[in-house]
């Protein structure tokens, strides 16, 4: 059985109203709640590259969502809002795939029915996408003993999703059967994901929640005071390499290094059968800005990688909403 769901429904997240897309505005977050609307499809991909919208999942429905929107315009005008928007973030498969799945829909419809079926359709991309990480969550649950105290990084809950998450679905789960359960929250450099959004969302649901600098993972764990590490996913290879926001793969060497199980949440959206290892998966790079700021001497040098790829030989079991996967993985 599930947790408790989540204060942020999926349609205050993402939705499609009166022919437009309605985001949450995720960069204001946690000081303002406000929300932002589309109808032209370029300005959807800035919105989805700017990161007013963000987490794998819940970029795929918000594109799917876009696809619609665009369609107003005949369908041509949606052939190019699918070109533009699977274009607007490399790393997260579930982008294209969502596109795939509009594309595939709109064959199927005339030109007269194009626009609601392409509207059902979106609507029920992110019905299945949310049923999912429900399901995520209710699978992963079982690999957290009483008391747990878990580490996550970044952000994989409901806004990542578009409702209820995957690395924060397993915790929601889990902390529906068990209330003792803590959670130890990375801030996520360079754009804070951790400190901004899965600290407030866990805040949202009571569940106890200690944040913690990238840095202070490793001695945490060290102190024994980590008895699982749960993350999301962009993207995961047929061999169960698993891309994720920068930062991950360190996680996963340290918990290596200390025995602490290390998973992996994602819905079989995020699997890239194209992909046969982490090599193949493309890497974003972001505004040196971003981690720059205001702090960094003027004119230095920038690397900003948004995520690495955590090799399968690191990850203790990926659970998707089929269930959990031990090595070695093997996905078609």
């Amino acid at each position: 059985m599930a947790g408790a769901a989540s204060p942020l429904t999926p349609d205050a997240i993402v939705r499609l109203e009166d022919g437009r897309l309605v985001l949450l505005d995720q960069t204001l977050l946690p000081g303002e709640r406000r929300e932002k609307s589309y109808d032209d499809w370029p300005e959807m991909v800035e919105a989805i590259r700017a990161m007013v919208v963000r987490g794998a999942p819940a970029i795929g429905v918000a594109a799917a969502y876009g696809t619609a929107v665009a369609a107003r315009g005949g369908r041509d005008h949606f052939h190019e809002a699918c070109d533009g928007l699977a274009a607007a973030r490399p790393t997260a498969v579930n982008l294209a795939w969502a596109i795939q799945r509009m594309r595939d829909a709109a064959a199927e419809a005339s030109d007269e029915q194009l626009v609601p079926h392409l509207e059902q359709a979106a609507r029920e991309l992110h019905r299945q996408e949310v049923a999912r990480c429900v399901a995520i969550g209710d699978h992963g649950a079982g690999l957290l003993d009483s008391g747990a105290r878990v580490l996550t990084h970044c952000n994989a809950g409901a806004l990542a999703t578009g409702g209820y998450g995957t690395a924060l679905g397993v915790i929601r789960s889990a902390h529906g059967h068990d209330p003792s359960l803590q959670v130890w929250v990375d801030e996520t450099r360079p754009l804070l994901q951790g400190a901004r959004l899965t600290a407030w969302e866990l805040a949202q649901d009571g569940i106890d929640a200690t944040l913690l600098a990238d840095s202070m993972a490793g001695w945490v764990m060290a102190q024994g005071q980590v008895d699982a590490v749960v993350v999301g996913a962009d993207r995961i290879a047929r061999n169960g390499d698993t891309a994720n926001k920068i930062g991950t793969y360190a996680l996963s060497v340290l918990a290596a290094a200390h025995q602490v199980p290390f998973y992996v949440a994602a819905p079989t959206s995020t699997i890239d059968p194209s992909a046969a290892d982490g090599s193949a998966i493309p890497i974003e790079h972001r505004d040196p800005g971003e981690l720059a700021g205001a702090s960094a001497a003027e004119g230095v040098a920038v690397y900003n990688p948004a995520f690495d790829v955590t090799p399968a030989a690191n990850i203790t079991a990926i659970v998707t909403e089929l269930g959990v996967h031990r090595p070695p993985f093997r996905f078609a």
